[in-house]
């Protein structure tokens, strides 16, 4: 079934969610950690800060405003990632429990809260 599951209309609901702190384990940036910027669960896609950085050509739009090559981040697959547990100082797989009537998500090694 993979690190997400298909619901309706094709969207897909990723393991990580906006401000986690994430540690990527394939790919040219492995072993980089960075903070989630943004979610694309349509496309599976995430922007995580420091990771998968690239060059961008930017044309100016306004009279007087500067164009260039800007470096900012790409988006990556979520698959590509993996939560980053603090405890445990590494990536780890999650599980969901529900305590007091709210879904909490844990670290499948420690049992830490994240």
């Amino acid at each position: 079934m993979g690190l997400y599951k298909s619901v309706n209309k094709g969207y897909k609901v990723a393991h990580v969610k906006r401000d986690d702190e994430v540690i990527v384990v394939s790919g040219d940036d492995k072993g980089k950690r960075g903070k989630v910027i943004e979610v694309a669960p349509r496309e599976g896609k995430l922007l995580v800060s420091g990771v998968n950085i690239v060059s961008k050509h930017v044309k100016p739009r306004r009279q007087g405003q500067q164009g260039g090559i800007i470096k900012t981040e790409g988006p990556i697959y979520a698959c590509k990632v993996l939560l980053y547990c603090s405890k445990c100082g590494k990536g780890v797989r999650i599980q969901h429990k529900v305590s007091e009537s709210k879904n909490v998500r844990i670290c499948a090694k420690c049992g830490d809260e994240l």
